[in-house]
């Protein structure tokens, strides 16, 4: 739980104090969104015949303001230790777009609008 929530602090979430310790973690975003971490001991308590799921379960993707601030946070959530997956590029589609991975295996985007 910890590493998990530790990776979505360094994205800019704001992560209840001594979350890490908790069973049970709620992250509200300014988006409106709210993102929920159960560890793992907890799902088994309310979801007996829950088994881990294999491959892409999600992707996360992060609005970001720039092109520039797509860079800064790509670069600085792998700067300290967390796995980058695409170093970020100017897609096809008209944004400045990279990919990070989370501790998890989750993928987790941001992008911004090139215009």
């Amino acid at each position: 739980m910890a590493r998990a929530l530790g990776f979505y602090s360094a994205l800019g979430l704001a992560v209840p104090d001594g979350a890490g310790e908790a069973p049970q973690v709620q992250i509200d975003t300014t988006g409106g969104a709210t993102l929920g971490f159960l560890t793992e001991a907890m799902m088994r308590q309310v979801y007996p015949e829950w088994v881990q799921p294999v491959g892409q379960r999600v992707t996360f993707a992060c609005r970001c303001d720039s092109a520039a601030e797509v860079d800064a946070v790509y670069a600085s959530v792998v700067a300290v230790g967390y796995q980058g997956r695409q170093a970020p590029w100017d897609s096809p589609w008209g944004q400045r777009y990279a990919m990070l991975t989370d501790p998890d295996g989750n993928r987790v985007d941001l992008f911004a609008e090139l215009s």
